[in-house]
């Protein structure tokens, strides 16, 4: 049957030596390397590197535990979809050693949207520690799918609601009619209740007998504050009182825990040892010593109750408040449990399959958006005209700076009677002169007037201004050429930065508007796309930074030489007039 809508059903009871087992899980996985040493096979290009944070700062288990299913999701932030199969066929679960397979199946795997969730079985979780590892392979094309049903021997029933219908395609469990589906719940498809009772007449499979232990546990979100009945199965009733869980086993009754309205919160019902415990996100919040009676007949859910609902499971024990607390962490959206790093094959290396290490910005590449990625190639593209721009302006007025400096001091030096000379060798450096580009321009406007030459009138007012017209004209002409791309650099200054800033507000929208989706929120989901995102930002800085400052640069040179022009031409028209001008 399809793994993704399924509800899954266990016989089987616990066993005895379960105890026994669960201490040589743990000093196994106490023994186990923390970082794995070898890349698992050279076929499966990516991995994912899940540690499992039982510390106060994650979620606090006070010891060691063995056979726990935890949910994993999987969104861009740590997971890349492209790489994967389009059903993620080729995804594979290892422990901590890198080298032993885990059982584990998908619940949901939409690489169009860029999500997933797998439900995995731990063999061992140490309690009170940041080293508890798995790895998460994919990005091999022909592989072919491997999933186990991946739950202990107590579990009974397990109902993920991402059916179509509802419904399981067990035989052992229908229930009589359909709950609404709803798209996203508290982790994939969950279902929507509006006061009728789903039930299961023929729940065989979660029938406990006089003196067993039961669990039960569920997400629900209620419309509202009210009473309604959560779950029902012979004398035993979870239910909710006022906004309050509560239980019923006879004349047995428990209450506590807030469950608010238009939330999603955890609830369990834990039943064996003489004891029935009610637990709120695997809190404890009331119990009271009760026998356990024959705990049999239909099994229904949602009695009265209006609201959305995820997650039902049923166990043949009284599950700890360590196991619960870390149901509700897994599946829960502020998930403090799991912490991801996404890792390559080096294929830059020696072939042997180790991953790569990019370093933060191989993480921060590596989590581009689309949208980051043709802002940054924009602005690339920005910085080698800036830079062209920058180094031909540079070179242009370095040449013309020196050139000027060679041409003027032959020009003062000359007699007045050799003032008109100039021009004869002068197209090598100086002919890179502006200066003598403007000194052409004036002894081009003589020699129409003949002037130096024996037969030459003496120059008028008139003719004056017309030689110093014509010089001017040539001034403008000099400054549009020296000031020629200087407008690409404003481009960059004043728009860099605007285009990294719409890289960056896109991408924060897109990275939330994924972690919405997937309903994870710890640091490590938001954190690779928001980094990634600023790139866009220090792209646009590091674009106008440099042209800011080559701007101010070239400008202030520019202003010299122009400055320098000016002046040479007041002090060349003052010279021909003392020497041609009429007396």
């Amino acid at each position: 049957m399809s793994l993704i809508n399924s509800m899954t059903l266990k016989m089987n009871n616990p066993f005895s030596h379960r105890k026994v087992a669960r201490l040589v899980l743990a000093a196994v996985l106490a023994a186990a390397a923390p970082w794995a040493q070898a890349w698992w096979h050279k076929d499966w290009t990516q991995r994912t590197r899940l540690t499992l944070d039982t510390t106060a700062q994650g979620v606090n288990l006070s010891g060691n535990m063995a056979g726990a299913t935890v949910a994993l999701r999987l969104h861009s932030g740590n997971f890349d979809f492209a790489a994967a199969q389009d059903n993620g066929a080729d995804l594979r679960v290892l422990a901590a050693d890198d080298k032993t397979p885990l059982k584990f199946h998908v619940e949901r795997f939409d690489g169009l949207n860029e999500l997933a969730v797998l439900w995995v079985q731990l063999p061992a979780l140490a309690g009170n520690s940041d080293k508890n590892l798995l790895y998460v392979y994919a990005g091999n094309p022909k592989a072919a799918a491997e999933q186990a049903v991946a739950y202990d021997p107590a579990t009974r029933a397990v109902l993920h609601f991402s059916d179509k219908d509802g419904a399981s395609h067990d035989a052992q469990l229908k229930a009589s009619s359909a709950p609404v589906p709803m798209a996203d719940a508290i982790l994939a498809g969950g279902a929507r209740l509006a006061g009728t009772a789903l039930v299961w007449p023929d729940a065989a499979a979660t029938t406990t007998a006089a003196g067993g232990a039961l669990s039960w546990s569920l997400w629900v979100r209620p419309d509202a504050a009210g009473n309604a009945t959560l779950l029902q199965q012979g004398p035993l009733t979870l239910k909710l009182a006022g906004g309050q869980l509560a239980a019923s086993l006879g004349a047995f009754n428990a209450s506590g825990g807030q469950v608010p309205a238009a939330a999603w919160t955890h609830v369990a019902l834990t039943l064996g040892g003489g004891k029935l415990t009610l637990l709120v996100a695997g809190v404890q919040v009331a119990q009271v010593d009760a026998a356990t009676p024959a705990v049999a007949g239909p099994l229904a859910l949602g009695a009265g109750f209006s609201g959305a609902v995820d997650e039902l499971a049923v166990a043949a024990e009284a599950r700890s408040a360590d196991w619960l607390r870390l149901a509700a962490a897994s599946q829960g959206i502020d998930n403090k449990l799991v912490k991801a790093q996404r890792e390559t094959v080096d294929t830059a290396g020696k072939g042997d399959g180790e991953p790569g290490h990019g370093g933060y910005f191989g993480i921060l590449f590596a989590n581009l958006t689309v949208d980051a990625w043709v802002v940054i190639v924009i602005l690339a593209v920005m910085f080698v005209v800036a830079a062209w721009v920058m180094v031909s302006k540079a070179l242009l007025v370095n040449r013309t700076d020196r050139a000027n400096r060679a041409f003027l001091a032959d020009f003062r030096n000359r007699r007045a009677a050799d003032m008109l000379a100039i021009r004869a060798g002068q197209d090598g450096v100086a002919g890179q002169s502006s200066l003598y580009r403007l000194y052409q321009a004036g002894t081009r406007e003589l020699d129409k007037r003949d002037v130096g030459k024996p037969q030459a009138a003496a120059l008028s007012g008139a003719s004056l201004d017309a030689v110093k017209a014509a010089v001017d004209a040539d001034l403008v002409r000099e400054t549009h050429k020296l000031n020629a791309g200087m407008v690409m650099l404003t481009i960059a200054i004043s728009g860099g930065p605007f285009l990294g800033l719409l890289g960056t507000v896109v991408g924060v929208m897109i990275t939330f508007a994924a972690i919405a989706a997937a309903g994870d929120v710890n640091v490590n989901a938001i954190a690779p796309g928001i980094a990634a995102a600023l790139l866009a930002t220090v792209a646009g800085l590091g674009v106008a930074i440099p042209a800011l400052f080559g701007y101010n640069w070239l400008a202030s040179r520019i202003k010299n030489i122009s400055a320098d022009m000016q002046i040479f031409v007041d002090e060349f028209i003052t010279k021909v007039a003392e020497q041609y001008g009429a007396r």
